[in-house]
């Protein structure tokens, strides 16, 4: 085997960063400021930050349900973009924005419909902790946090759109703004400081809903002022027309992506609610360990994400052995990428605890969580730009395949058993889960093999 395949040059890796790095300065920021919140939150009570991660699992299944509406939509984004087909990209943005907007209105309906039941279904009787103050808090911040839903939705259309089209600063920016905005209210609001009363985890879900609507602000005032950057923006909204042929395609790529990024996001969440039966305290730990390793592995992800747009541009414009060789080296680079993050998670595992206001307990079993997710890092990290290179050659179903389906079929029945039908302890349900998630990356790297994921789409549409 000749090793060199698998690493580029210095201009690879160049090329590479150009669109990485952006995204990546956008995810820290953005993960650096709900790192922020959890310790803001934190800060109050176990109760509250509990009551504030419950809500927040539900959000997180929105949040991905967006990304999947939109994902087929980018799919051809990226590859009308290879071949300079502007009306192309304007018609899959138009796609992205009626998706997303039935997204919200879905979303929100069951958030006000059933969000007492969802916030119940992870607080279990004859465990640890005020349940009653952890209901009563989580209600309160999703009454304020579903307003800021519907902007996030069409923020992530027009910023996902952009990047596809090589503009990555400007979503950074836009990000950037956006978290300063929410850094600066939460401190006001949560602890309610420069004369504003203190309103707490209220306080925390009014921050972030405004952040969303200055983040879209920007997106929306620099993309139709800058035309001659976004060829794609001129008549977007002149009427909501979308070829009929392209549209009956975009349905079918984004049927599938949508359907796993909703099962996905689900089998997450349930996946918390199986640790969330071992009692409150697990609730908070995972809290903190999920908000610590979002935010350490922002460079992995990033990556992950520029596999779609960087490979996806090559097979849009036929390049499919220069697609295939790029792929090679992005993935190897999220593996090394993802055996650092392993070693300094590792190294933080004992001492971030020690920054929230919560009991012993929860703080030893935070560092053990961390020490174990950490471990399973650089394998997970071989499974995200696996999916994205399924993705980038609209191979939708096989992408569903792999995502969703093994986290159904595999992870959750397993979980399942040691869960309902064992009192194991949390640390070891933890293991199984992290040994069964990470054998994921091999199948992944297997489907990849033969090459017949690197296809460029054909595309047809009139008008």
């Amino acid at each position: 085997m000749n090793i060199k395949r698998f690493f580029g040059d210095r201009a690879f890796y160049r090329s590479v960063l150009a669109i990485a790095l952006p995204i990546m300065i956008q995810n820290a920021v953005s993960t650096f400021v709900n790192l922020l919140d959890n310790l803001m939150v934190g800060s109050l009570n176990t109760e509250a930050m509990s009551g504030v991660s419950i809500v927040n699992q539900f959000v997180f299944v929105f949040n991905i349900s967006i990304f999947g509406a939109i994902a087929g939509a980018g799919i051809f984004a990226s590859q009308f973009f290879g071949r300079g087909d502007y009306d192309g990209m304007k018609y899959a943005f138009r796609a992205k924005l009626i998706f997303s907007t039935l997204i919200s209105v879905i979303g929100i309906g069951v958030f006000i419909a059933l969000g007492d039941t969802l916030i119940a279904s992870f607080l279990h009787s004859g465990t640890e902790g005020d349940l009653e103050l952890t209901a009563a808090l989580a209600k309160e911040y999703l009454t304020y946090i579903i307003i800021g839903l519907f902007p996030f939705a069409i923020s992530i259309s027009y910023a996902s759109t952009l990047r596809e089209a090589g503009e990555t600063v400007v979503p950074m920016i836009s990000s950037l703004t956006a978290v300063l905005t929410n850094c600066v209210l939460n401190a006001i609001l949560i602890f309610g400081l420069l004369g504003a009363p203190a309103m707490g985890v209220a306080g925390a879900a009014i921050a972030t809903t405004v952040s969303r609507f200055v983040e879209l602000f920007i997106l929306v005032i620099w993309s139709h002022s800058h035309a001659e950057r976004c060829p794609f923006i001129k008549g977007l909204y002149s009427s909501l027309h979308i070829p009929a042929t392209l549209m009956k395609q975009l349905i079918i790529k984004s049927a599938p992506l949508l359907i796993n990024e909703i099962f996905w996001s689900i089998g997450i969440t349930v996946k918390n609610q199986c640790y969330s039966t071992r009692g409150l305290d697990v609730v908070a730990a995972l809290s903190i360990v999920s908000t610590i390793v979002n935010f350490l592995t922002v460079a992995y992800m990033a990556v992950g994400t520029s596999v779609g747009i960087v490979v996806g541009a090559k097979l849009g414009a036929g390049q499919i052995e220069e697609a295939k060789d790029t792929d090679r080296k992005m993935i190897t680079l999220s593996f090394i990428i993802g055996l650092c993050i392993t070693a300094l998670q590792i190294a933080i595992a004992p001492i971030f605890p020690m920054a929230y206001n919560t009991t012993d307990s929860v703080r030893s079993l935070t560092s053990e969580l961390l020490v174990i997710s950490a471990l399973a890092l650089p394998f997970n990290s071989v499974s995200l730009a696996a999916y994205f290179t399924l993705r980038s050659g609209g191979n939708a179903v096989a992408a569903m395949l792999y995502d969703s389906m093994y986290t159904w079929v595999v992870i959750l029945p397993v979980l399942f058993v040691f869960t309902y039908l064992t009192s194991m302890n949390i640390i070891y349900l933890f293991i199984v889960a992290s040994i069964v998630e990470s054998l994921k990356a091999l199948l992944g790297l297997l489907m990849l093999k033969n090459g017949k994921w690197a296809k460029q789409i054909v595309i047809k549409r009139e008008g």
